[in-house]
């Protein structure tokens, strides 16, 4: 199977950090990048559906040089 292109970029790359207290809802941010000058789709998955709220968690990036936050 050939390796897909990596064509969104990312912020941060390796990961979210959430900071505390967990009493209450907690949010953090994850910037997505199209550098390309073609559409990108987009889908966040999560591991813990009921712990962890994406939105929005798929969607078109428009080209060239879109971002959501």
């Amino acid at each position: 199977m050939a390796k897909v292109e990596q064509v969104l970029s990312l912020e941060p790359q390796h990961g979210l950090k959430f900071q505390g207290p967990f009493t209450d809802v907690v949010t953090t941010n994850l910037k997505l990048g199209n550098p390309t000058d073609r559409n990108v789709c987009f889908k966040v998955k999560t591991t813990a559906l009921r712990r962890y709220c994406v939105r929005p968690n798929s969607g078109v990036m428009p080209g060239p040089l879109s971002m959501c936050r």
